[in-house]
């Protein structure tokens, strides 16, 4: 890489096929929807979106019409569903992008294909209990609230949403997420809704490898500075590393500006292949990691990749992937698309 870059985001479309594929097997017959919000989770949702259709997703699913507005105008002919809520205006923007709506608070929009959600115990969006159904509703969905970690309340879940949809088997129904997909059967109905996994990210406290998946991201800078500390001196604010020992530190031209997070100190990242422990207090647009002797400037330094998941960034940080992936400012590098095999 060249060191001039403070960072480069590489993303694998490869690899997103790949998981796509995965996930296709998973579900059974059931179709995959691929989930692309929050800018393809930070992957950037033109190309990714591409990329799973491409893998045999049958459609997209996006949290808001502008992130819908921006697909289609990449993706003519491509079926994307909008799964939070519009505005009354917003309506007839997506009746002419000829995009799809979920209705989840009684009012069911008319003109455009929609699916009305009902909640069996996310408490958040969705209807108690599930109206007629009118002649534009294409589907039945609702939303699972702890698939990765509680199996009983999954299944109740499940349970309450084959109950409430009893008889409407006409209708196209979906509830599955990443985690229900790759671990319960009686969830994946007639569609899967999948985000974390598409990306190689494991919905589950493991390593994505278990599920057979591919992390698709990479992100790579350099060390900018590397020097000796003398015992007693220490690096960054507030002085949270202080040297006991003459200690080599290198600092990275990366900070929680770029998405990697203050309380990821303590995370492991590699320097020139092997693996450093990130010290201190990590700044804006800057970090320290501790060494085991001196380094040239301009050292290669994988911040994301290589073995270094976001599994394990999330788990120092005490937060899910999900947020870690979501929160890389992709826009603060240089970014390029890869298609490995």
């Amino acid at each position: 890489m060249d060191v001039v870059e403070r960072s480069c985001f590489t993303f694998d479309l490869g690899a997103v096929r790949r998981n796509a594929e995965t996930l296709l097997r998973a579900a059974g017959g059931a179709e995959l929807w691929a989930v692309v919000k929050a800018e393809g989770y930070g992957h950037g949702a033109v190309d990714v979106s591409k990329a799973a259709l491409e893998a045999g997703a049958s459609a997209l699913c996006v949290a808001t019409l502008p992130e819908a507005l921006h697909l289609r105008a990449a993706l003519r002919n491509a079926r994307i569903v909008v799964m939070g809520p519009v505005s009354e205006r917003e309506v007839g923007e997506a009746r002419a992008a000829r995009l799809e709506l979920v209705a989840a608070d009684g009012q069911v929009p008319e003109g455009v294909r929609v699916h009305i959600k009902v909640d069996t115990g996310m408490g958040r969006w969705g209807l108690s209990e599930l109206p007629s159904p009118g002649r534009d509703v294409v589907g039945l969905m609702s939303h699972l609230a702890s698939a990765e970690s509680d199996p009983a309340f999954t299944q109740l879940q499940i349970e309450r949403f084959k109950e409430a949809t009893a008889g409407l088997s006409s209708l196209t129904r979906h509830v599955a997420n990443s985690a229900a997909t790759l671990r319960y059967a009686e969830a994946r109905f007639d569609a899967v809704r999948c985000g974390i996994a598409l990306y190689g990210i494991s919905p589950f406290d493991a390593g994505p490898e278990a599920e057979g998946l591919v992390p698709a991201l990479r992100w790579e800078s350099y060390l900018a500075l590397v020097k000796e500390l003398a015992p007693g001196e220490s690096t960054g604010y507030g002085r949270r590393f202080v040297a006991d020992r003459p200690t080599w530190i290198g600092i990275v031209p990366v900070g929680y500006a770029d998405g990697f997070r203050r309380d990821m100190t303590g995370t492991e990242i590699l320097v020139e292949g092997a693996r450093r422990r990130v010290v201190g207090t990590i700044s804006m647009d800057a970090l320290a990691v501790e060494l085991d002797g001196r380094l040239p400037h301009g050292t290669p330094v994988t911040l994301v990749g290589g073995g270094i998941l976001i599994e394990e960034h999330a788990r120092v940080a005490d937060t899910i992937g999900y947020e870690i992936a979501t929160g890389l400012n992709t826009r603060s590098g240089r970014a390029r698309r890869v298609t490995t095999a």
